[in-house]
């Protein structure tokens, strides 16, 4: 049986400081110009945000949930035809939701039950996108909900932050060592800090837990960057940034604010405690209007639009995730693999 959270809150501190001993410290290196593993991303410059959860069973975009785990019923996970249509569109990553805000796991985890592993389809989605990526040479990138409306519904108190942060830490360490057997990690986009302050979340911790296991995995946490004002402001607007803004989630390695875009020769140099560090910026655009399939979704970004977004998405240094979220099929619809074909061809990918 799947431990309590306040089960595993009793145990997980003395088992992390039995393993832990002296450790290494993680962080990026305060510099004007990318690292070589921001060259890398830089480098990969186009990829695939693919949104599949529950939600997907709801039609709606955020959920709080109370839906049934019952309820996430895909009839198959063609997790081969994602990638496959990614690589083909000549993106060269990934990013899959692992859990989005209503808590729901797409992997089978020992810390909840509510996950894939209590529903009508257990396969672990997780694995099998890990698994294609792996076969289809297709990078790997995986998105984790900071705010989990299952667990830590409650996120005015801030008494329930300690259990919950120790469950989030073995939660993501349970899903890296599940996955980087079959491939390694290349990004973490982490969303929902902004339910919270900030300090209230153990940026530092997630940092290490990742970059002890992925060291060249990059790491960015949605709407990355503050105000000179207030680190913590909300929402810093892209057009708003400036070089020397302070780092809002620090440390990370890129920046986040979906959906806007990047301004023309956007600043790539902020701050954290008196030192400057590079961070491109990452753009993630739905293909259609809607982050997860809904059956009302049915506008479509035409491949002139398209081709814009690309353009202004990927000068100066920067990088554009588009979504296609898979339908309850657990495919891919043919309008977004008929885009992205003709996508790739517009570009000359």
């Amino acid at each position: 049986m799947k431990k309590s959270l306040f089960t595993l809150c009793l145990t997980l501190g003395v088992a992390l400081a039995a393993q832990a001993g002296p450790r290494k410290l993680y962080l990026p290196t305060p510099s004007k110009s990318p690292s070589e593993a921001q060259q890398k991303q830089i480098e990969r410059r186009y990829g695939m945000f693919i949104h599949f959860g529950i939600n997907t069973f709801h039609d709606q975009e955020w959920t709080d949930g109370s839906k049934p785990a019952s309820s996430y019923a895909p009839t198959q996970i063609d997790a081969e035809q994602w990638i496959r249509t990614a690589r083909d569109a000549g993106m060269k990553y990934v990013i899959l939701i692992t859990k989005h805000h209503d808590g729901f796991c797409l992997w089978d985890s020992k810390y909840t039950e509510y996950d894939v592993a209590s529903s009508p389809n257990p396969t672990n989605v997780v694995e099998e996108v890990a698994k294609a990526c792996r076969k289809y040479g297709v990078g790997l990138g995986l998105y984790y909900s900071l705010w989990d409306r299952k667990v830590n519904g409650n996120v005015e108190d801030p008494s329930g932050d300690e259990a919950y942060n120790e469950y989030m830490l073995a939660q993501l360490d349970e899903l890296i060592r599940s996955v980087r057997k079959y491939t390694p990690i290349v990004e973490f986009w982490f969303d929902g800090g902004w339910v919270k302050q900030n300090y209230r979340w153990p940026v530092m911790d997630i940092y290490q837990v990742i970059k002890s296991q992925e060291p060249d995995c990059q790491i960015g946490i949605n709407w990355s960057i503050g105000a000179p004002e207030n680190v913590d402001k909300h929402p810093v607007l892209p057009d708003q940034q400036q070089n020397g803004y302070p780092i809002r989630y620090f440390p990370s390695d890129f920046r986040l604010g979906d959906p806007y875009l990047p301004v023309d020769n956007d600043p790539k140099i902020f701050v954290h405690d008196g030192k400057s560090y590079y961070m491109p910026w990452e753009s993630t655009v739905c293909i259609s209007q809607r982050w997860f399939y809904n059956t009302q979704d049915n506008t479509f970004k035409s491949v002139d639009e398209l081709e814009k977004l690309y353009r202004q998405c990927t000068k100066n240094d920067n990088i554009l995730i588009l979504n296609c979220p898979p339908g309850r099929d657990g495919k891919l619809r043919d309008k977004d693999v008929e885009i992205l074909t003709q996508l790739r061809e517009r570009l000359g990918l």
